[in-house]
């Protein structure tokens, strides 16, 4: 357990963390991690330090029964440095990534109702971007990802990064690339968000963090009000137990040593090594 108060933060407030799984299939890096249908889905990564050829393995975390499975899907793609996101609440969708070899900008969509890989193909009119790694795919809609972050290898690296938008259709089994007009810094290794903005009529705003010598976030998009709409599900995207909504269940709270009566009680899931862990933050009602 960890318990800290975060830098700014009034006295009583802190960060609680409890590991609710460890196994061995879930020790890797430079693999993605994406929610579907309230679980988990590792895809590839390197398994040991020191490793060059990605993984072609995919492990389902179950966080309802805290069991970690190997999936035994055919054609599953040797894959690190890679991101991924569900598409329709079916497909789990791998961008990009090493195969050991080159660098791809390639998707990938794993079909978990059938539970085999497919390869999807570009349509006529796709511009991808020459080789992604350790870049971000961040959702603006259901069919639609924002990609931001390394393209080609480190000898062609330019002196600022494209942002692509890339439209996927499931029922054809294509993809399309689009390269948008702003371009921000070049950054490899960095996370992305997609964050409301203040106001009467919020739009949306994605910055990016971190993955290269720049001290502040950057914005590498803005979308005026109404032109993203909310695609989690009803239960919310991330879960540690099946009530999950974004606040912390019994359980969580109690492990956490959350104070009777807390406000503003809020959870969140992290790996941490091999184990998959529960962050809770409350707020003492008595402080403002």
């Amino acid at each position: 357990m960890a318990v800290a108060v975060p830098p700014g933060r009034a006295a009583g407030s802190g960060w609680a963390w409890r590991p609710v799984a460890r196994d061995a299939l879930l020790a890797r890096a430079f693999h993605s991690c994406t929610e579907l249908r309230g679980r988990f889905y590792l895809v590839g990564g390197l398994l040991a330090g020191g490793a060059r050829e990605p993984s072609s393995d995919t492990v389902v975390f179950d966080p309802a029964r805290g069991q970690a499975v190997r999936l035994g899907a055919r054609g599953s793609p040797p894959r690190s440095h890679h991101d991924a996101a569900p598409v329709d609440g079916r497909w789990l969708c791998v961008v990009g990534g090493w195969d050991g070899s080159r660098r791809l900008a390639t998707v990938t969509a794993l079909d978990t109702e059938r539970g085999v890989w497919e390869a999807w193909t570009g349509t006529p009119g796709d511009c991808p971007p020459a080789g992604l790694s350790s870049h971000t795919c961040t959702r603006i809609s259901d069919r639609e990802l924002q990609v931001a972050g390394r393209e080609g290898g480190i000898h062609t690296q330019r002196r600022y990064g494209s942002i692509y938008t890339l439209r996927l259709d499931p029922s054809a089994r294509t993809y399309c690339y689009k390269q948008e007009g702003c371009h921000t810094a070049s950054r490899s290794g960095h996370c992305a968000a997609l964050l409301q903005t203040p106001g009467p009529h919020p739009g949306h705003q994605l910055l990016l963090f971190g993955g290269c010598n720049l001290a502040e976030p950057e914005v590498a998009g803005h979308w005026s009000h109404g032109k993203i709409k909310s695609f989690l599900s009803p239960q919310g995207g991330t879960t540690c137990c099946s009530s999950f909504d974004g606040t912390a269940c019994k359980a969580c709270e109690q492990w956490a040593g959350v104070p009777e009566g807390a406000p503003w009680t809020t959870a969140s899931l992290m790996f941490c090594g091999r184990a998959l862990c529960c962050a809770v933050w409350w707020r003492n009602s008595d402080q403002s």
